[in-house]
């Protein structure tokens, strides 16, 4: 009579299992996403903010700062964390000094309300004689300096078409109608119609056509 083989110690023993996760063949490992910190991400915004409002394209500034337009897009979306140097080469294409990168408080926001008819009337410096210059708000903070103001021609003012300054003047009459000159184009404009143009050319009343003269006007510039 045959003797049985002797009971194994393992009575549960079989053929090993192996989990899943390990027998898988596993894929390659997802790329990490960039993390964009809160700090990278306010100064990514004010370069942006500054490029915008100096009118130049990412491609461009990226050219006249020496980086790629890719360091430069993910510089303005807060991804990577620039060098001094970096930031020094942005600044330096924006014609700009660094600190300006630096200077808004994300928390503050300025505002200013003025009621009908309570506009501060200013002695703006270049003012000519018979244009009084009302104006209709101000910031103290941010990177673009912005004044509004509501112009009226009074009876004694004169056609004057040498204004030039930085920055970009929106105009859009309300009242009277003149002939106005930005260069050498001359459009003739009455209530209702709107300017806009770079500043920096010569520009302003050629001829008085019908009174009274009044109309709003807003310089867009950035601080020195």
């Amino acid at each position: 009579m045959s003797k049985l083989p002797p009971a194994s110690p393992f009575p549960t023993a079989g053929r090993p299992r192996i989990p899943l996760s390990i027998s898988r063949p596993r894929g390659r490992p997802r790329p990490t996403q960039p993390v964009r910190s809160e700090r990278n991400g306010q100064l990514g915004l004010q370069i942006a903010a500054s490029r915008m409002a100096a009118g130049i394209s990412g491609g461009e500034l990226a050219r006249r700062a020496g980086v790629s337009t890719s360091m430069l897009s993910r510089v303005e979306r807060g991804l990577v964390s620039p060098s001094v140097d970096t930031l020094g080469r942005i600044a330096q294409g924006l014609g700009i000094p660094l600190s300006r990168f630096f200077s808004d408080q994300p928390s503050r926001t300025d505002w200013s309300f003025v009621p009908a008819g309570k506009g501060l009337v200013v002695d703006r410096i270049g003012a000519v004689a018979g244009y009084r210059y009302e104006l209709l708000g101000h910031q103290l903070s941010g990177n673009l300096f912005v004044e509004p103001y509501l112009v009226t021609l009074l009876p004694d003012a004169q056609p004057y078409a040498s204004f030039q300054h930085p920055g970009l003047k929106f105009l859009r009459m309300m009242s009277g109608r003149v002939h106005y000159r930005y260069g050498n184009k001359v459009v003739a404009i009455g209530p209702g119609d709107s300017l806009l143009f770079d500043a920096s050319a010569l520009h302003g009343v050629d001829a008085i056509d019908e009174t009274p003269v009044s109309y709003l006007t807003a310089i867009f510039s950035l601080r020195d």
